[in-house]
């Protein structure tokens, strides 16, 4: 017997699903202020290295 396959795209319309889901219980913790200091600090690390990304790749006039 074989299972049910589930096509490409459906299994990234799931895995975005979970991973917006995901997010938004990390920023729903966050902004109550559960999230551990050490945890905070990665995450400010990390925004402020994807705006410097950012600000690095010109922007198409």
């Amino acid at each position: 017997m074989s299972a049910p396959t589930i096509s490409r795209e459906q299994a990234i319309r799931n895995t975005r699903a979970a991973l917006d889901r995901a997010r938004a219980r990390r920023d729903a913790d966050r902004a109550a202020g559960r999230l551990a200091p050490e945890v905070e600090l990665i995450l400010r690390r990390l925004e402020r290295q994807q705006r410097e990304q950012q600000l690095a790749i010109p922007h198409a006039a």
